[in-house]
């Protein structure tokens, strides 16, 4: 196998949603990445690029990810997936999963455990700062998607930290 495969290979990013839609509810699916395999590979397509299509409140486009093992319903399920693999191999066609390793959804199960306290086994998966003495956020940094890039949590009387919305905390 050549390690170097990607810098010769075209590769085709697909985004599911709007793909094409196979159960006729207005969103695309993995169904629909499988169906079209063939035309593809005729196209010379050698990998696909699929975005996020994991579990996701869908706030920023599948992008805030709760369970990074579970493929979100809208797009189909996990033996969906594992069938578009399978079904892509067969043709040598490549699957690269978009992977969001930089923050979660504020709704994974990850974020929700670090938000009981500061010393559980999550605690220190995510950025978490206390307030400066008058309250206020650690510093004036800003979220990508605008104002404070700091939240602050009652539950742990502490900020975190989200370059982008607010339901996507970042991970340490």
């Amino acid at each position: 196998m050549n390690k170097e495969w990607w810098k010769n290979a075209v590769i085709y990013q697909v985004y599911p949603k709007s793909f094409l839609d196979t159960n006729d509810d207005g969103i695309g699916d993995l169904k629909g990445i499988d169906s079209k395999l063939g035309y593809l590979k005729k196209l010379g397509v050698d990998a696909l690029w699929i975005s996020p299509c994991y579990l996701s409140p869908q706030i920023d486009n599948g992008y805030d990810i709760a369970d990074y093992r579970k493929i979100d319903p809208m797009f189909g399920d996990n033996s969906d997936l594992e069938q578009l693999i399978q079904d892509a191999h067969a043709k040598n066609i490549k699957i690269i999963m978009d992977m969001v390793a930089n923050h979660t959804s504020d709704k994974s199960i990850w974020f929700e455990e670090s938000r009981k306290s500061r010393n559980n086994y999550f605690s220190d998966f995510y950025i978490w700062k206390d307030p400066k003495e008058d309250g206020s956020e650690p510093n004036n940094w800003g979220s990508n998607f605008g104002g404070s890039a700091w939240t602050y949590d009652s539950n742990r009387e502490q900020y975190y930290l989200h370059y982008y919305g607010k339901q996507q905390p970042e991970l340490w």
